[in-house]
């Protein structure tokens, strides 16, 4: 059984107001909704990302073993700058916190972030350590295996007195996975950093990302993991990852049911290709996935992440909804299948209209193509890659 610092017996308690469709009254379950449309807190609707940033090298053939691929594809990546991208290219205002190397691959990577609109004056530079690389085995279901090269790297050595303070209160969501947990000091600058953005009325956001290779052991790593659990207010974590952390049947909702906490507004469990399944306080559900040609699936839970963030920095009730949830749903669902069809995660994350055009809803003038299929959307994409028509 799922344990959990702040209530005994909080499990029996959300599957029956989910059932019930009625709040439990419990102070803590579920925060203040503002009004629909409205900025809580009075903020911006800035997403700060914290973590890791690197460089992943993806085989340009798939189904081969690292020894035997005959090329890589060098692409940006690490979870938090991928949602941080994510963000941006779905219009939205986002941050990235974290440290590379004073290196080329560091400023490359600080490049790749400013061209796609996300602000970095979160960002260090390490002169005594070197950017994290991963290298990525592509199955031939376009499912991944890693090796990382980070000992230390950058990102282990970020230190609390180098957050960008400021920035991260000005933040309306600060997001984060669990890679910065394992070593210090980059721990305690994750802790610090979480501090800030609650005292500062941040929501904060949590998609573990487990990395069992970068863990000392995989009961190290649901400890480690488990550790800032029941601080986060939205939490999304991949049927996989369920699995390990519980034992248990994703597919189960009892099961799932475990891990919501009472402080939780939204507790996600991606699926794939078959979508996902959504837990609040007041309702649970679950939203089909979108299919397309899956080629890469590196950096499609961050995308999903990005898509689902987008809609809620906007629109807060969104979570207190469950047909407008449904939608914002969706359209995160829509977000992650786009990213699968290319190799690597940012060079693959789609805009707002590429998601629409997926889901067979263009926002712009020149996509009128009727078909939504994924032929039709193919072709779209590909005279989009070359300019609007004259």
């Amino acid at each position: 059984m799922w344990k959990h610092d702040d209530e005994n017996g909080m499990d029996e308690q959300i599957m029956e107001n989910v059932k019930r469709g009625k709040e439990s009254g419990r102070e803590g379950i579920r925060m203040k909704m503002v009004g629909k449309g409205q900025r809580w807190n009075g903020k911006s609707e800035l997403i700060v990302c914290f973590g890791e940033l690197l460089i992943d090298f993806v085989p340009t053939v798939g189904g081969l073993s690292l020894a035997d691929a005959p090329a890589f594809k060098k692409a940006p990546g690490g979870a938090p700058a991928n949602v941080a991208v994510g963000v941006a290219r779905l219009g939205g205002d986002a941050a990235f916190v974290g440290k590379v190397g004073d290196d080329e691959f560091g400023y490359m990577l600080v490049d790749v972030l400013k061209e796609n609109r996300v602000e970095t004056h979160g960002c260090r530079f390490d002169v005594n350590a070197r950017t994290a690389l991963a290298f990525v085995t592509l199955r031939s279901d376009g499912e991944r295996e890693f090796m990382f090269y980070r000992n230390p790297s950058a990102d282990m050595l970020f230190e609390p007195k180098e957050l960008d303070v400021d920035l991260i209160q000005r933040a309306n969501i600060l997001h984060y996975g669990s890679i910065s947990l394992i070593v210090e000091p980059s721990r305690s600058t994750h802790m610090e950093a979480m501090a800030i953005a609650r005292e500062a009325g941040c929501l904060l956001s949590y998609d573990p990302n487990l990395r069992l290779p970068l863990w000392p052991s995989p009961e190290a790593a649901k400890k480690g993991i488990k550790s800032i659990w029941d601080r986060a207010d939205i939490i999304k974590v991949s049927d996989e990852e369920v699995t390990f952390l519980t034992g248990g049947d994703p597919s189960d909702d009892k099961n799932n049911l475990q891990m919501f906490h009472p402080r939780c507004k939204l507790l996600m469990v991606t699926e794939g290709p078959e979508g996902c399944r959504y837990y609040t306080s007041q309702f649970k559900g679950k939203v089909g996935g979108l299919k397309v040609q899956v080629v890469d699936t590196t950096g499609a839970g961050d995308a999903f992440c990005a898509g689902i963030l987008s809609q809620i920095v906007k629109d807060l009730s969104i979570i207190d909804d469950e047909g407008r949830l449904r939608s914002a749903l969706k359209f995160a669902n829509a977000c992650g299948a786009i990213t699968t069809t290319e190799r690597g995660a940012i060079p693959a994350l789609p805009d707002r209209d590429t998601v629409m055009r997926l889901m067979g809803k263009p926002t712009t003038s020149h996509a009128t193509d009727a078909d939504p299929s994924w032929e039709g959307y193919t072709k779209w994409r590909n005279r989009q890659s070359n300019g609007p028509p004259s």
